[in-house]
């Protein structure tokens, strides 16, 4: 039975090849890459046939996520973000917004969207954008932090309050009143184009804001987070398989003391832990896509369950890479020295490794009580 989506892991390792050091080291993502990837649909598999994308499921779309996650963090990060953009048009958008966006986002258009702001990251109630109804159309004032894929993107989908409720609006990159200030030299991800981006009195017609806002404002972040914490724990899943792969490699062929590094006892635990936390991130994510292909009314918690995990894993199978590698993965622009920057970035964002605890931990008590 042939591979789910083969035909476009096979076509994204060619566009990266053993490129992601280079760009990991000078910041940057190849644009003419990103488009090339987006018109294929590769950026947002899970886009509907009908409105122009793959269709994959969420299964099929987490392992390509995690071979993107395994060559290029950077690049699995734009692939979340214009993941979510996608899937919170497809949740939210009337049928002319699904239509339009949706098929520009599988085409080659770039977005990246923006949640947290310098005064509100995990707070919602301290969000102060605003999306505000103005004659016949909106206007958007505001600051958000740490959007990635600004720097590439045509298109911001940016959260928001409207009144007591919530709206979300795609923003085109030129709009008047819009700036955008790169983030210098982040951790990690470090080629995703992290941006700060400042919103005055940007002008929109009605049709740039989903559904015509007035949503509630936690079931749009739920929503539109959900996607990215499932994306990026299968690119976790995908970080812990890159460092399995170079420290089995590494301690084949490396020899100490007369014979292989990987014939010591306690180098072979480390082996050890490293499969078992790909083994372990894998099935989660997999359970996790289950509930979300099948609609489980668990799905958004299993989504933060296998983040959780995912990221955890993937931070402590970096350091143990390093640490198997020593002086030949400490080196900027390796795999595993990307790797120990990238995994930690993940045990914050899209709700810290704190946040997603208080989360499972209310869970746990709904389920006990």
């Amino acid at each position: 039975m042939p591979e789910p989506l083969a035909d476009e892991r096979a076509f994204l390792g060619e566009l990266i090849g053993d490129r992601a050091g280079a760009w990991d080291l000078a910041g940057e993502l190849p644009l003419d890459l990103l488009h090339k990837a987006g018109a294929r649909g590769l950026l947002c598999a899970q886009v509907p046939a009908s409105f122009g994308g793959l269709g994959a499921t969420s299964q099929d779309n987490g392992e390509f996520t995690a071979y993107a996650g395994s060559l290029d963090s950077s690049l699995r990060s734009i692939m979340t973000s214009q993941g979510i953009v996608a899937y919170t048009v497809q949740r939210f958008g009337d049928r002319a917004q699904r239509r339009h966006y949706l098929a520009e986002l599988t085409s080659g258009k770039l977005a990246g969207v923006g949640f947290s702001e310098p005064g509100a990251g995990s707070d919602l109630s301290s969000m102060e954008t605003s999306i505000e109804p103005d004659g016949d159309g909106f206007v958007v004032n505001g600051e958000k932090k740490w959007l990635t894929g600004a720097r590439y993107a045509d298109y911001l989908l940016i959260l928001g309050r409207n009144g007591d409720a919530a709206a979300a609006a795609m923003i085109p990159v030129d709009s008047p009143g819009l700036e955008i200030d790169l983030v210098a030299d982040p951790m990690g991800c470090r080629a995703a184009g992290h941006a700060n981006v400042r919103f005055t009195g940007i002008r929109l017609p009605a049709s740039a804001v989903l559904g015509g806002g007035g949503q509630s404002l936690p079931m749009l972040f739920t929503t539109a987070l959900s996607y990215g914490r499932m994306s990026i724990a299968w690119g976790c899943a995908g970080i812990i398989r890159a460092c399995l792969q170079a420290a089995g490699t590494h301690t084949r062929n490396r020899t100490q003391g007369g014979v292989a590094l990987a014939e010591h006892q306690l180098v072979r635990r480390h082996l050890a832990e490293l499969l078992i936390a790909e083994q372990t991130s894998t099935r989660i994510c997999e359970h996790a896509s289950r509930s979300w292909d099948s609609g489980s009314p668990d799905m958004a918690v299993m989504a933060v369950l296998a983040k959780h995990t995912s990221a955890g894993h993937a931070a402590g199978s970096a350091a143990t890479a390093v640490q198997l590698l020593g002086s030949a993965g400490a080196q900027d622009g390796h795999v595993v020295a990307r790797a120990y920057r990238d995994a930690k970035l993940m045990e914050l964002i899209e709700g810290s490794n704190e946040i997603c605890q208080l989360i499972l931990a209310e869970h746990a008590l709904s389920i006990t009580g």
